[in-house]
């Protein structure tokens, strides 16, 4: 490792130094005056290509985003490329730049890590680095490729002189590339990594704005942060943060200050600056009071953009909105509900990927995973919804239409108010209650207990958010299947629901709570970022 570790410092070395060093003005000025005499344009372009890179060369000097926006302007709708047709009148949309793919750039990363302290250290890291960017064959190649340094590192008979051995090697690296490894991200907790957020408001110009101050709070496997201030009127803005793991939540929200504080989001980007690991958090909905849910806090959960999706393809599927999960307002008339055979098998599926989850080996089990079993794309809380809003009458002649909390918390209020006439029943006749009796009562208890922690502890959310909250803090409780006899049971379920639904439907209600028993065997821990705190 060692030869490896000098050999890699020396060719940063010698990097800097011919980067910094000036040419020389007599270099090759002979044969290219030769070259301009004979006055062929093939033998001019294969001299130049041969002797020149002409690839830094630059036929204008770099300009400021506005000075580029007046150059196009002026352009003919012929000159333009692809990309500048798709992104013509969405100049105000934030981009999403490259990583350099150079040696130099990741070596000078793992030198600024400050918790390293030996040369070997150095080595091991940059080793991780570069197999978890898929570049180590690439990387190694380059930094091997020159024979001055091998030879002044090296023996005659070491490994990495021969040819055909060290092409071999290189060969066996490049295979590595089929996996997804982690192992730079999750062996350095105390690093401070660089997170580069980008934001992708409505296009609507109603809505692309806010003018309240806005945070991010962003949770990994490894660590939290704390609220980041947006940048006011920013789209991109970078922070500095002890090593977050694999990202798992984000949540975004603000103060509905100002004159104009609805903003809607379609989605948010999360890149870590070192690594290059890029996540895509899914919104599609509003923050602000007085429209959609009155959400001022969003919960999303992130997915990790693979490494083949170019930037340009990614911004633009960042550009449109994602699939509308809002329960009420769907962002579309023509989107249809799922049928009762459809909500079935999605909540099978759902129930079955956590079942999965914990029958893996202990090494396997990740909380992110979990998370996103819960709370992502057809997950839990998903297909749960889906399931309740089967046969639920949300809509409402005047007035704006009911969500599913609207629900649980009119369905609170009986149930206290049954509580309390049970317990002057009981202190008029003199009798203790039984056992049936008792566990009935503490699954109410519960119940009731839950909800109004989530009413007074979750003010920022919105109906929906209480809704994905509750439900996670009913499956770590082991709530879910023993409330639905009791909300069966209640007369606001009579009120609220057609008789087809999977609360009065006596066969869909038997479905619904067999297949949620089976998860009552598993000791569920949530994240922070999902529990709010909330402690029963």
């Amino acid at each position: 490792m060692m030869p490896i570790t000098s050999h890699r410092m020396f060719y940063s070395h010698m990097s800097r130094m011919c980067a910094l060093s000036p040419p020389s003005s007599k270099f090759g000025l002979p044969d290219l005056i030769f070259f301009l005499k004979s006055r062929n344009i093939f033998e001019i372009a294969s001299y130049l290509g041969a002797n020149f890179d002409l690839s830094s060369m630059a036929l204008e000097t770099d300009m400021t985003p506005s000075t580029v926006r007046g150059r196009d302007r002026h352009k003919t709708p012929d000159r333009k490329s692809p990309l500048e047709r798709r992104s013509l009148g969405s100049c105000d949309q934030p981009l999403l730049r490259q990583l350099p793919v150079s040696l130099t750039f990741d070596m000078r990363n793992v030198q600024a890590m400050s918790d390293i302290k030996t040369h070997i250290g150095y080595a091991r890291a940059w080793v991780r680095l570069s197999l978890e960017k898929k570049l180590l064959s690439r990387h190694l190649r380059t930094l091997l490729a020159d024979s001055a340094l091998l030879r002044s590192q090296y023996k005659r008979y070491a490994f990495l002189r021969c040819e055909d051995e060290k092409e071999q090697f290189l060969y066996h690296l490049l295979t590595l590339n089929a996996v997804d490894y982690f192992c730079f991200t999750n062996t350095y907790p105390n690093t401070k990594l660089p997170y580069r957020v980008v934001i992708f408001p409505s296009r609507k110009a109603s809505a692309a704005t806010t003018t309240a101050n806005s945070w991010v709070a962003i949770s990994g496997t490894l660590g939290e942060t704390s609220p980041v201030p947006i940048p006011r009127g920013a789209l991109e803005f970078v922070f500095h943060h002890k090593n977050l793991g694999v990202l798992t939540t984000l949540r975004i929200g603000h103060d509905n200050s100002g004159l104009s504080p609805k903003w809607m989001l379609e989605h948010l980007v999360v890149k870590n600056e070192v690594t290059g690991h890029t996540y895509k958090f899914p919104c599609g909905r509003w923050l602000g009071r007085g429209i959609d849910d009155d959400s001022t806090e969003r919960l999303l959960v992130g997915e990790l953009v693979p490494r083949h999706v170019d930037s340009e393809e990614l911004v633009e599927a960042c550009r449109t909105p994602p699939r509308c999960r809002s329960p009420s307002v769907p962002r579309r008339p023509s989107e249809i509900r799922p049928s009762v055979p459809e909500i079935q098998h999605m909540l099978g599926d759902a129930v079955n990927n956590i079942v999965k989850f914990y029958y893996r080996r202990k090494q396997e089990k990740d909380r992110s995973t979990l998370t996103l079993l819960l709370c992502g794309e057809m997950g839990l809380v998903y297909c749960l919804e889906q399931t309740l809003l089967c046969g639920f009458k949300s809509a409402r002649l005047f007035g704006r239409n009911l969500y599913l909390w609207d629900y649980f918390v009119r369905v609170k209020e009986q149930f206290e108010a049954a509580l309390l006439e049970d317990i002057d029943k009981c202190e008029c006749l003199g009798q203790s209650p039984g056992d049936k009796e008792l566990e009935q009562g503490a699954v109410l208890q519960c119940f009731c207990h839950l909800v109004e922690q989530i009413c007074t502890s979750s003010h920022s959310l919105g109906k929906d958010g209480k809704f994905q909250l509750f439900v996670c803090l009913c499956a770590r409780e082991h709530l879910l299947h023993r409330m639905l006899p009791h909300l069966a049971a209640s007369r606001i379920t009579q009120e609220m629901f057609e008789e087809q639904s999977f609360l009065r439907n006596p066969n869909l209600l038997t479905y619904l709570r067999q297949i949620l028993e089976s998860l009552d065997e598993f000791d569920i821990v949530l994240e922070n970022s999902l529990t709010k705190g909330i402690i029963l």
